[in-house]
């Protein structure tokens, strides 16, 4: 902090102007804010998928594992206890929503992928909170461990059912889901006249009332809890102080070895409801490798998020959204968004040079201009290179992401209880 001099020589501090929040109406003006952009390209391009009812309901889908995994990581982190094994409870959840599910029902599914994974989070815990092994380490081995045991889990509760296998299970029965009929056969014709903007709005408000799982609703709920619990409650106070400085919190009375594990416990439990989600709502039973690397994007898309519920919607809508585009006509929908990510690089980086930031800025510029001359070269996107799109542009993201972010201060340390004497 700079301390400028006064014409009487005396010494004052700069005082720095705290950064104003946002009311949190302007969430939802960001939405339809980029529901209009998307809409407008839709037009421009013609790529009609972009906006469609059914990308909107598979783009839900696609969303919840990775903001599932992302608030388990959101848990546990905000505690300061690095989560790398999100991806070996996600696993574990698979296996116990396709085991429970099959032999018990639907909603034991959902419990036995929570049971799961929570499983996974109590090693975590023991591992890292109680014995004080590196978190990263500990999280690697969960990841490594849980992979091995799901695959022999398997070998020895699906072989031999009908359906089932050494890398599937049978059939799970479906959570049941929501329709409206009536509306949702109205706002379909809404959706099918293409108007600007009115037939976008009418696609995402179908998708949110035709075959609309309980489990996702759930999901988004779980999104709601965790930011009260952890903004608005005195145990969230608690927690979140544990992860900023757990001398501090301890000196205070707080029983910082408790709120850790705690924390762990609840990470587990959600990255196990993740891979229930995929079991059971974006599939039909468990299968070997369904996860697919979504407990780093949703460590990822929490990160991105700066450790903050909104933020960590938004890097889970912008992945899940990228990754069904690329499944439904990815060729054409994925060339649209080339001109929208030309566009935006043009205005991103004439703001980075009107801050005087000309190095990035140009940088920007230069690979805005790339993006758009590849837009007018080609007319659609190789299949080859559609898959990978969800996982660039989350790579792009959060190097521009990264310079505004801050962690918790005693995120990923080893803690012994009595440290504050």
């Amino acid at each position: 902090m700079s301390v400028p001099a006064t014409a009487t020589g005396a010494v004052e501090p700069t005082v720095t102007k705290p950064r104003r929040k946002l009311p949190r109406y302007w969430v939802l003006i960001g939405l339809l804010g980029a529901l209009l952009l998307l809409s407008l390209l839709r037009v421009i391009t013609g790529a009609n998928d972009l906006t469609s009812s059914g990308t909107i309901m598979a783009t839900l889908i696609a969303i919840v594992p990775i903001m599932l995994a992302g608030l388990g990581g959101l848990w546990s982190e905000r505690a300061g206890v690095v989560n790398i094994g999100l991806e070996g409870m996600m696993i574990l959840g698979t296996w116990g929503a396709g085991y429970f599910g099959y032999h018990h029902g639907a909603w034991a599914g959902v419990a036995g992928a929570i049971l799961m994974g929570m499983i996974g989070g109590l090693v975590h815990a023991v591992a890292t909170v109680i014995f004080g092994v590196d978190h990263i380490i500990s999280g690697v081995a969960i990841n490594i461990i849980a992979l091995g045991a799901v695959q022999y889990l398997a070998s020895l509760t699906f072989v031999g059912l009908k359906g089932g296998g050494q890398t599937q299970s049978p059939k799970i029965p479906d959570v049941q889901t929501i329709t409206i009929g009536p509306l949702s056969d109205a706002l379909k014709d809404v959706e099918d006249k293409h108007v600007f903007f009115v037939s976008d709005l009418a696609a995402v408000l179908r998708a949110l009332c035709t075959n609309l799982s309980l489990l996702v609703v759930l999901s988004f709920l779980l999104l709601v809890v965790t930011w009260y619990v952890l903004w608005r409650t005195s145990f969230g106070l608690r927690l979140r102080s544990v992860g900023e400085s757990p001398a501090a919190a301890e000196s205070l009375g707080v029983r910082v070895l408790r709120y850790k594990f705690s924390a762990v416990l609840v990470s587990g439990a959600l990255a196990g409801l993740a891979g229930g989600v995929l079991a059971m709502v974006a599939s039909s039973n468990y299968r070997d490798g369904q996860t697919g690397g979504r407990g780093y994007i949703g460590l990822a898309a929490m990160i991105f998020g700066n450790w903050r519920p909104s933020g960590l919607l938004a890097g889970s809508g912008l992945f899940g959204y990228t990754e069904t585009l690329g499944l439904r006509q990815g060729g054409t929908s994925v060339h649209a968004l080339l001109l929208a990510v030309a566009v935006l690089a043009l205005f991103l980086g004439i703001w980075q040079l009107r801050q005087g930031l000309s190095v990035s800025g140009a940088v920007i510029i230069g690979v805005g201009a790339l993006v758009g001359a590849l837009y007018f070269a080609i007319d659609t996107v190789p299949g080859d290179f559609t898959a990978l799109t969800p996982y660039v542009i989350t790579l792009v993201v959060l190097a521009f992401a990264s310079q505004r972010l801050r962690m918790p201060a005693a995120d990923g340390q080893i803690y012994r209880k009595g440290s504050a004497g």
